[in-house]
């Protein structure tokens, strides 16, 4: 069902960023946006989330009459009692808003998109940046320059903070990375939790936050770059490579003995 709804997601395609273009919007509900204005892999997004109490056939009902209305053709997809997924293409504008839903801990929960149609899709994520069992909802942003980039990723995933803590750091493990430093902070009432992760060169910083009971954001960041600057921990990153190379000079010359 996640995989039938993250298929869902991906297939709405939507304008960036112009200030008049906002993702849809449903009555009564605090949108939270997850970033600003994002360029991913060459495509510009606008995203957004929220929680309503009503039932999500209410929801579908709402997003699919307003698009209509306007004139604009309209598809809705799913069971429209676990998953939906509500699409309308605007033709004119080049565009496509959308919304994902699902249903958790008895609230419908809705994810809003506004993308660019005509952009390739963005490159796959390097690992360390984790798609945990439980995810509800993930989206990647990359950022390059001339020496290296970062790429990151923002999910919110069915679990409390310690629970979701100890599985990133798990699989961060399994994959060969080492825990370089944590963090504990209170931000209004809530925790968040930031630990930091590196290997051979790379690092990976992880920000966890319980948002809803039963529901924790996971944003990562992944730095690879040989500028001193464009790490969160340079110090750290430094170590790790210096033991890698030390692993490739310790390495048998190729061809050797032969």
């Amino acid at each position: 069902m996640a995989r039938r709804l993250l298929l869902g997601f991906a297939l709405l395609a939507v304008w960036p960023a112009l200030a008049e273009q906002e993702v849809p919007v449903y009555p009564g509900t605090i949108h939270t946006r997850i970033g600003n204005d994002l360029i991913i892999g060459g495509e510009y997004y606008r995203l957004a989330y929220f929680t309503t109490t009503d039932p999500m056939k209410k929801v579908v009902a709402y997003f699919a009459q307003k698009w209509r209305d306007e004139g604009y053709p309209t598809v809705v997809e799913g069971d429209l009692e676990e998953e939906a997924v509500v699409s309308a293409l605007f033709t004119r504008e080049g565009l496509q808003r959308g919304v994902v839903l699902r249903t958790h801990l008895g609230k419908t929960v809705g994810f809003t998109a506004l993308r660019d149609m005509w952009t390739r899709p963005p490159k796959s994520p390097p690992s360390g940046l984790l798609k945990l069992e439980g995810t509800l909802y993930s989206q990647d942003l990359a950022t390059r320059d001339d020496p290296g980039g970062s790429q990151n990723r923002t999910s919110l995933v069915a679990g409390d903070l310690s629970d979701v803590q100890q599985r990133v750091g798990t699989e961060l493990t399994r994959q060969g990375f080492e825990p370089v430093r944590s963090t504990v902070t209170k931000l209004g009432g809530g925790t968040q939790l930031t630990m930091e992760h590196a290997r051979k060169g790379e690092q990976v910083m992880t920000t966890i936050s319980q948002v809803d009971e039963g529901m924790s954001s996971v944003m990562q960041t992944w730095v690879g770059t040989d500028r001193p600057d464009g790490v969160p921990n340079d110090e750290a990153v430094r170590k790790s490579r210096e033991a890698w190379e030390r692993e490739q000079k310790a390495k048998p010359a190729k061809g050797a003995g032969k």
